[in-house]
């Protein structure tokens, strides 16, 4: 069946969308694109369409909710809801709450396909049923695909054209997996895109055009992403073919997850200390119905014609106080003093990350950036991208002590409040004035919640041939560890080296030229292989040896058994000899494989997401 719409869905850390082109609708840059409505509970047996899907799961006790109380449109029940409702219900029980399933899903020290969401806590009551990040991520697709398909019967979204987005700083791992999640939920060809690129395409699509008279040839465009889990960093260059002015993308910042999330947890450290002022002490399972109680009264107080102050409301487990609960309130000057100079202070240019030395034990959980400063964050990725644009046309080479944005694109709910987006770009503009560079403007007509499903939308609309392309391909380039042969030395370890296989820029669906160096690959056994990216080496190429490893950037290895092929006289343990040549598949995954000197010797190196 041929597709009817073009679709995007923004699978977010705290909210997901789906929006859609017309295909018969549209021609050029002429494109009829609108966000879907989600139906979802709102409430207990109540039913709304919402522009927003909250990404949270709830996993209700069996008799908490009465039979039928969860039933959608396309079900009669559920043993599980998402959506508002799931914010909602968790707020009063986050031990039952999964939120964050995206973060988890990036996450490659834990078994992302393991049921460890909820996390475990030290008091957990050990009932609570589980599910992994896959799964989690799975279920939020799966109603995004329901609820079209209950509206659009005569064109099931697993038919149409699908773009979900990812983080730009997503590793070959966590595309990955977003892919797989996709696959289970029915969306067996979905394409997967950088957020980022989403939020530009997003506003190429809403100017209709103008878009060639907000920028020049020579512009830098910063985007900065600030969601509910991470925030992403990418540089966008004009350039020029033909005579017309075409966008390319040119670096992309690291995986930091600071956003929303981090915020919600300062403000509920602060009024934790308030209620203890008050003589009222916290366990954990009421520290998790904080958060949460503090995310709502955040996305009050920094919303347009917010009140003065906004209601906190804790619940008590056994407690004999009127209403079973504890409350208090946040004001919006405190909200203004904790977040804005919390996670967005006055730093210099050449202020870096600040780290702290970590204790021996943890509890399991996420990799939070170490510094909640964004704008140290900015400031190092910046800096870090000093020579990003010194090989295109028609750009000069950089002075000073950082890269120069020429325009800013802001994306992510958090940037919602004017007073955070504001504060980025003065100091932004303070650290450009002190390198003798010219203030970058703000690009104006982005829409800060639908912006990245919008985006996605255009894009798979685009890849149809149509519309305006942002150039892409791999934001880093990628290499493999090669260990030296060498004569066995007590207390030493061979030497190790890394090859590059994908050169920066590699385009989606694409293969390198394989690597010129025959190595020798072994058979037979179970073997590790170590895999390396860097986002600053642009000019390698394939076969390029880097010998100081610790220049770049380690990714989670794999752990494989590549068969021994008996017809072509291999034995278990055997090294084979063979050239490496990497492909980015339509995913903007990397697959790699290991070709032989006969035609029958080819190996591919799968990705292995669950390490």
């Amino acid at each position: 069946m041929t597709a009817s719409y073009a679709i995007g869905i923004d699978l977010g850390t705290t909210h997901s969308a789906l929006a859609y082109v017309d295909l018969d609708l549209s021609e050029g840059e002429d494109v009829a694109l609108h966000v879907k409505d989600v139906a979802q509970h709102v409430g207990v047996g109540q039913i709304e369409d919402k522009k927003l899907l909250p990404s949270f799961l709830y996993l209700p006790h069996p008799g908490e909710l009465a039979p039928g109380a969860l039933a959608l449109p396309w079900k009669a029940d559920h043993a599980f809801t998402v959506g508002e409702l799931a914010r909602q219900l968790g707020a009063k029980t986050p031990m039952r709450l999964v939120s964050s399933a995206k973060s988890w899903l990036g996450h490659g020290a834990v078994d992302r396909r393991a049921p460890i969401l909820p996390p475990k806590t030290m008091q957990d009551e050990g009932d609570i049923p589980r599910v992994s990040p896959l799964e989690a991520s799975t279920r939020y697709l799966a109603h995004l695909r329901d609820a079209w398909d209950h509206a659009n019967p005569d064109a099931p979204l697993a038919e149409q054209d699908v773009v979900i987005t990812v983080p730009a700083s997503f590793d070959p791992g966590a595309r990955e997996l977003t892919s797989e999640a996709a696959r289970l939920a029915g969306l067996e060809h979905a394409v997967l895109l950088e957020e980022p690129q989403a939020a530009l395409y997003s506003w190429v699509q809403r100017s209709e055009g103008g878009w060639r008279k907000q920028v020049k040839l020579g512009d830098v465009i910063l985007v900065v992403d600030l969601g509910g889990g991470t925030s992403d960093m990418s540089l966008i260059a004009v350039t020029e073919e033909g005579g017309n002015l075409t966008l390319s993308r040119v670096a992309v910042g690291d995986h930091i997850l600071l956003g929303g999330d981090n915020m919600d947890l300062a403000l509920a450290a602060f009024v934790q200390k308030k209620l203890e002022q008050q003589g009222h002490k916290l366990d954990a399972w009421q520290m998790g119905a904080l958060v949460h109680a503090c995310r709502n009264a955040k996305e009050t107080l920094l919303a347009d014609g917010a009140p003065d102050a906004a209601p906190i409301v804790v619940p008590t487990r056994g407690s004999k106080l009127i209403g079973g609960s504890l409350r208090t309130e946040l004001t919006a000057k405190e909200i203004a003093e904790l977040l804005v100079e919390g996670f967005f202070p006055v730093v210099a240019a050449s202020d870096r990350p600040l780290s702290r030395p970590r204790t021996g034990l943890r509890a399991i959980g996420l990799p939070y950036a170490q510094d909640a400063a964004i704008t140290r964050h900015l400031a190092a990725f910046l800096g870090k991208q000093i020579d990003a644009t010194e090989d295109l046309a028609g750009f000069v080479a950089q002075k000073g002590a950082f890269l120069h944005p020429t325009a800013v694109l802001f994306n992510g709910g958090v940037l919602k409040a004017p007073m955070l987006a504001r504060r980025i770009l003065e100091v932004l503009n303070q650290w450009l004035e002190a390198d003798g560079a010219p203030p970058a403007r703000l690009l104006e007509g982005a829409d800060l919640d639908l912006a990245v499903a919008r985006g996605a939308a255009y894009y798979a609309y685009v890849r149809r041939g149509k519309g305006v392309r942002i150039r892409g391909g791999t934001a880093k380039s990628y290499y493999v560890g090669i260990e030296s042969s060498m004569p066995a030395v007590p207390g030493m370890e061979p030497p190790l080296s890394a090859l590059c296989i994908a050169p920066f820029g590699m385009e989606e669906g694409t293969h390198a030229e394989a690597a010129p160096q025959e190595l020798g690959l072994v058979v037979g056994e179970h073997v590790s292989f170590r895999f390396f990216e860097s986002a600053t080496r642009r000019d390698d190429r394939p076969g390029t040896v880097v010998d100081r490893i610790e220049q770049l950037e380690e990714l989670p290895s794999i752990e494989a058994t590549l068969p021994a092929e008996p017809s072509a006289g291999h034995r278990s343990g055997d090294i084979v000899p063979v050239r490496l040549q990497a492909a980015v598949t339509e995913l903007g995954t990397l697959r790699l494989e290991a070709i032989g000197n006969k035609a029958s010797e080819r190996w591919k190196i799968e990705l292995d997401v669950r390490r």
